[in-house]
């Protein structure tokens, strides 16, 4: 049903598709769709969670590198998630006004907002880490850290959904890691 739901909703819209569409769709009755989810908005939930999901995985992944330097595994996801965003913009356009909702606090509750609070917990946890190692600057709490990544992160990826295709979202998500790591990454003295 899901994969369902995100072939139409990339292909004409989140608003623009209906539960029986994707119960024709997922080759399901309209009514197995409502019993499963109960509403369009449980499924839209389900979708968001399932994209918040893809978002902890690279972050575990991130996390299990225990040899790769935070700055270089900061690089990494910011250019993984451009790259991934970019496969498929449609869909992830009609998803993140559903992420948006969720990190303003303007829709709460779901398992989307779980997700969500799922890959923060994780970003705490790489931040912190990049503390202790010392190649993440500890004037400031690896709380503000992560939500600088967080906000960066979505904000650049917002504005290449909505406003800007004049490059490559992951060269873009690149460029925005050089610059949060500028202000962060603690620099090393050169040894000759």
């Amino acid at each position: 049903m899901l994969e369902a739901a995100e072939r139409l909703f990339a292909a004409r819209g989140l608003h623009d598709v209906t539960m029986a569409e994707v119960a024709e769709a997922a080759g399901f009755a309209r009514a197995t769709v409502f019993n499963h989810f109960g509403s369009k908005h449980a499924l839209v939930d389900a979708m968001t969670a399932q994209v918040l999901a893809g978002y902890v995985h690279l972050l575990d992944g991130a996390l299990a590198d225990r040899k790769s330097s935070t700055p270089a595994l900061i690089r990494s996801l910011f250019e993984a998630m451009g790259r991934g965003i970019e496969e498929n913009e449609r869909f992830y356009r009609a998803i993140f006004r559903e992420i948006a909702k969720i990190s303003q606090g303007l829709d709460e509750g779901g398992e989307a907002e779980e997700m969500r609070a799922t890959a923060l917990e994780r970003l705490l946890q790489l931040h912190t880490r990049g503390q202790a190692r010392g190649e993440l600057t500890r004037k400031q709490p690896s709380e503000s850290l992560a939500s600088a990544f967080d906000s960066l992160v979505f904000g650049t990826i917002t504005h290449w959904l909505y406003q800007d295709h004049g490059e490559p979202l992951h060269e873009r998500m690149l460029r925005a890691a050089e610059l949060l790591l500028g202000g962060v990454a603690e620099r090393r003295p050169r040894t000759r």
